[in-house]
């Protein structure tokens, strides 16, 4: 198969049938230097269109390996720039299929500038439209940047390589030692990859991410629900598997997961609710580590910039207490707690488990500006385990178990639910219900903020 029916069968294995329309299919590369004038071939190296996912709007482009390499020049930046004008315009999402070695040589300076004239328009297109990348192949040097610069990025398991250095330039490294450009280790160690597989697969998440994402942030993604508004969770009573948790609260079980092998103490992803699509965080494990903070901070980020509703699901009683994790704890736990604080869209919180001190604070608490917040019965939150405060207050020789008692006193829900920390106390039956009432309250949520130009971090 050549690299032209290649970069032409990712396009039509991801839209609707027969709904590509390609656009610059006659632009040529402009400059000659280097024997160029010889080698130009139609299109410059990527094909660029429109076409519908599930009968929505897109703009797609495919990059051409078989041409120069698969390099980035002038015009081959100018096809996917206009795109990025167009999508803007139209208000639909920019897909892009990577396969790409980096900035075109023989082009120099023009190929550079190209490449920050596309970094120029991802920026202006950021928080406007959604942006996804799938690396088939080389995504290396600048164009790694701009698979930075997307919303969520797939990488292809086998072919699938992303660097800005190549694993065999690395001091002390060869790629056969440890290949940093591999799809697993850039899902596992980047968290800058949201899913690795064959191609189909690949393919199939994008769609059902598109099917999910509003197109723009002007647009509610909302679809008519095709699930019982009264369903019961009963099943989730004492469930602490918080992604058993977010599959059984949505409509028809449905959790498009993201990162999910990167941070994974925190699961984040998209669910619907009687059809409305809701932007999910959920400690999976007791401490949070740096890695699980950062996701959830990019995740909420992009999901107010959408107007994407939040709901979480908290069980955190503390963040990881490592050497490595300390070098970054501090910066990425306040990354997340920024971006639930900042984050205008509607928030729910539901406490399933227990919960204390400042992670507990961080994960989109009363404190932070939730909208509404959920304990389950018998869960309890503060700022430490019973057991250990006593043993501080107590000293060398006071009572630990009459302190003890009463400090747990002060930890149950009831106690939150009495100073307004907590808005409801409800059952794990009722779960799914009360979460639906209290996201169509806050359907038309709007919140003023005062006037800054962005944030300072």
């Amino acid at each position: 198969m050549s690299e032209q029916t290649k970069a032409m069968t990712r396009i039509e294995g991801l839209v609707d049938e027969n709904s590509f329309v390609e656009i610059g299919s006659y632009v040529t590369a402009r400059a000659t230097d280097f024997s160029l004038s010889e080698k130009k071939e139609k299109g410059d190296g990527v094909v660029c269109g429109y076409a519908t996912v599930d009968g929505k709007l897109v703009f797609v482009y495919s990059q051409d390996a078989s041409v120069l390499g698969g390099s980035l020049g002038e015009m081959h930046a100018k096809k996917i720039i206009k795109l990025y004008e167009m999508a803007m315009k139209m208000g639909a999402p920019v897909i892009g299929m990577i396969d790409c070695a980096g900035v075109r040589l023989e082009e120099a300076a023009d190929g550079l500038f190209a490449f920050g004239e596309l970094f120029k328009a991802q920026t202006l297109a950021s928080g406007i439209v959604p942006q996804i990348q799938a690396i088939f192949g080389k995504c290396g040097g600048g164009m790694a940047l701009s698979a930075g610069t997307a919303d969520f990025v797939f990488m292809e398991e086998k072919d699938g390589a992303l660097f800005v250095n190549a694993p065999n330039t690395l001091d002390g490294n060869y790629k056969e030692k440890l290949d940093t450009a591999s799809a697993s280790y850039q899902a596992e160690n980047t968290g800058l990859v949201d899913g690795t597989g064959a191609a189909d697969a690949i393919l199939d998440e994008i769609r059902q991410l598109i099917s999910l994402l509003p197109s723009n942030n002007l647009e509610s993604a909302v679809q008519d629900g095709t699930d019982d508004l009264n369903r019961l969770t009963g099943q989730l009573e004492g469930s602490t598997d918080v992604r058993e948790i977010i599959s059984v609260v949505a409509d028809n079980g449905l959790f498009a997961e993201t990162k999910k092998a990167y941070g994974k103490d925190v699961a984040t992803g998209f669910i619907r609710l009687d059809g409305v699509t809701v932007g999910v965080v959920g400690n999976a494990e007791e401490k949070l580590t740096s890695a699980g903070c950062e996701k959830a901070a990019g995740f909420v980020t992009f999901c107010d910039a959408f107007e994407i509703p939040v709901l979480t699901f908290t069980g955190v009683t503390g963040f990881a207490s490592e050497l490595e994790e300390e070098k970054r704890m501090a910066k990425a736990a306040a990354a997340m707690t920024y971006a639930f604080a900042n984050a205008t869209t509607p928030k729910i919180n539901v406490i399933f488990s227990d919960s204390y001190g400042s992670a507990y604070t961080a994960m989109n608490s009363k404190s932070l500006g939730c909208d509404i917040v959920y304990a389950l019965e018998n869960v309890k939150t503060g700022l430490m385990d019973a057991a250990m405060a006593a043993k501080i207050l107590a000293g060398a020789s006071g009572d630990v178990a009459e302190i003890r008692a009463a400090f747990e006193e002060k930890q149950t829900a009831e106690a939150s639910a009495r100073r307004g920390y907590v808005d409801e106390i409800i059952n794990a039956s009722d779960l799914r219900k009360q979460i639906l009432i209290a996201l169509e309250m806050l359907f038309n949520k709007r919140e003023d903020v005062p006037y800054k130009k962005h944030a300072a971090k």
